[in-house]
């Protein structure tokens, strides 16, 4: 946790409230016009066509901050579905096919200052398919833009995108409702639905909305107060983005320095680089190296041209170390005062990004700051409606569903609660087969501690229990007699799922040779499928000493269809993976 406390917040302005927002110059006053504040990274969400892409266009267009090229290029586009000379949308949307559909696809990132602050925009898709899009503009940023048609309100998507910026640790959220020259400037249908945002933001715990009404196409309360809407007498979209505080605290948080790469030049020289998540690092402090648990102090810093004094949060570096010890890339240093929780098993919030659904039983790779390990998804704890935010059950998550999960890892993760540091407390899911990103996780504790220390395993052989933390399974048999094809299937099925499984099969080696192979396999971890040939001979009794009766299934299949039988051993190979070593295993 961090020893800082977090810069005050300003409060949240009420829609229609007279005066500027607190924490802002009033009009008239010029005392901050000219004070830096920082850079500010903020992002857009929203539905479709709330106006997003025009919004950020006409703020880099009315703050000046675009090239008198790229202007040109907008207003002789032969694409160009604005009702004026200029389409703005076209400033932020650059791929072809953003251009040709009118819509965004991916995050498009924007630069620009105003003479108080520098800002990073992230302009995020609306279509729902890009969701996934949306979670990494928002990842990064301190604030979020949420889009709101005036002519249809809040919508499902407005609402998810406010519920993942808000988990996200995004700490403002301006409720931009927009369009409002197409409702006639109406405060009406301005308080209504601000309200209703609202609303829906207390329910999530938001304590800084700032409903503002503006037209993105008519400049309306972007860069200047509008004239056309005097009841809303609070600051411009710009006016408010200015002055929001951005308090960092990385720096002073504890040291969080994943190792990525082993520098080894020469014999004289091995370094350590990678990006510092969080803390300080300078030459003499006091290091912790994870998964040992061995202590050292850091000797030089290295940088590109030179060896600096000190490094924080987001430089990249090389760390020499005083002593010779074992760090490889996943490896961590980290300061000896609040160490990370070194753990395989900890709660999460997933947001499910890929078409094809949540398999609880599949083994995915999970890639934590430098660091990837084969995990599953233990448990689906609930699912959160975004419309209700109500928690119901769940077997499976689909595509752009929240859930709360406890996730197991093969091998110990060096994480943090997300609230306290997003980078040691933030995670992906990979498919092993495709290497699609299927899932993004935010950490909320971690509920079973891992071993500190990496075993002192040179020149010595792997053991029983590495092969378990490495497949997540330790070594079984399945005796499948008479139906070929089923052991096919069953292999093909547990292989998806991630399981270290080989088929046996009749022709695959010899009557004599079965004692050979099933010890060999046994000792390799393997989950084995033994499919004999029906030659008047039994040999599972052998195969059963050899692997142990708690792990040999030996499978009788009367009328079942081959899918049916399939999953009736699956079933019973699920529940004796993850059945306590204690527990009794069940029969196929």
């Amino acid at each position: 946790m961090s020893a800082t406390t977090p810069e005050p917040a300003p409060e949240s302005v009420a829609a229609g409230s007279t005066g500027s927002a607190p924490g802002l110059a009033p009009a008239g006053m010029t005392g901050s016009l000219t004070s830096a504040r920082g850079l500010l990274r903020f992002s857009t969400a929203g539905s479709v066509d709330d106006g997003k892409s025009t919004l950020i266009g006409r703020l880099l267009y009315d703050s000046q901050a675009v090239f008198e090229d790229q202007l040109a290029s907008v207003r002789t586009s032969k694409i160009n579905r604005a009702a004026g000379p200029i389409d703005f949308s076209l400033l932020t949307d650059g791929l072809r096919a953003e251009r040709e559909q009118g819509i965004t696809i991916d995050v498009a990132y924007r630069y620009f200052s105003s003479p108080r602050r520098k800002f990073i925009i992230a302009d995020t898709p609306g279509h729902e398919q890009y969701t996934r899009n949306m979670a990494t503009g928002a990842s990064t940023a301190d604030a979020a833009v949420v889009l709101i048609d005036a002519t249809k309100g809040v919508l499902r998507q407005s609402r998810r995108h406010a519920y993942i910026a808000h988990l996200l640790g995004v700490k403002h959220i301006v409720a931009a409702i927009n369009k409002m020259d197409l409702v006639a400037f109406s405060e009406e249908v301005f308080e209504r639905i601000s309200a209703d945002f609202r609303d829906f933001a207390a329910q999530l715990g938001i304590a800084n909305v700032y409903p503002i009404p503006v037209s993105a196409l008519e400049g309306d309360n972007v860069v200047r107060r509008s004239k056309r809407m005097p009841w809303f007498e609070g600051p411009s979209l710009l006016e408010y983005l200015e002055e929001i505080p951005v308090s960092d605290n990385g720096a002073a948080s504890p040291l969080r320095f994943p190792v990525q790469y082993v520098v080894r030049p020469d014999a004289s020289f091995r370094g350590f680089a990678g990006q510092i998540a969080s803390g300080q690092l300078r030459p003499g402090v006091s290091v912790v190296a994870l998964p040992s648990g061995v202590k050292t102090r850091v000797q030089s810093l290295v940088a590109f041209e030179d060896e600096p004094e000190s490094a924080g949060p987001g430089e990249s570096v090389n760390v020499t170390l005083a002593d010779e010890i074992d760090l490889s890339r996943g490896d961590m240093l980290v300061a000896e005062e609040l160490p990370p929780a070194t753990s395989t098993e900890f709660q999460a919030i997933l947001v499910w990004m890929h078409p094809e659904p949540l398999d609880p039983h599949k083994i995915y790779l999970l890639k934590h700051t430098t660091r990837t390990v084969r995990a599953r998804v233990s448990q689906i704890r609930y699912r959160v409606d975004i419309n209700t935010l109500e928690h119901g059950p769940a077997t499976k998550l689909d595509l752009n569903e929240i859930a709360a999960v406890d996730v197991k890892s093969t091998l110990p993760l060096f994480v943090d609660p997300y609230r306290e540091n997003r980078h040691t407390g933030s995670f992906i899911l990979i498919d092993p087969l495709t290497n699609a990103t299927v899932a993004a996780g935010i950490i909320e504790r971690a509920i079973s501690q891992g071993h500190l220390a990496r075993p002192h395993t040179a020149h010595k052989r792997a053991s029983k229990d590495e092969r378990v933390l490495r497949f997540g399974h330790s070594s079984a048999a399945v005796w499948l007699k008479g139906r070929p094809h089923v052991a096919e299937l069953l292999e093909r099925r547990l292989f998806d799922e991630g399981w270290h499984v080989q088929l046996a099969g009749p022709n695959d080696f010899l009557a004599h040779e079965l004692a050979s192979v099933a010890k060999a396999f046994r000792l390799s971890g393997l989950v084995t499928i033994f499919s004999p040939l029906d030659d008047g001979t039994d040999q599972k009794q052998v195969v059963r000493a050899i692997f142990g009766p708690d792990s040999f299934f030996a499978v009788r299949i009367t009328d079942d269809t081959d899918e049916e039988a399939v999953e009736r051993i699956m079933k019973v190979l699920r529940k004796w993976r993850d059945a306590h070593p204690d527990e009794p295993k069940g029969k196929a």
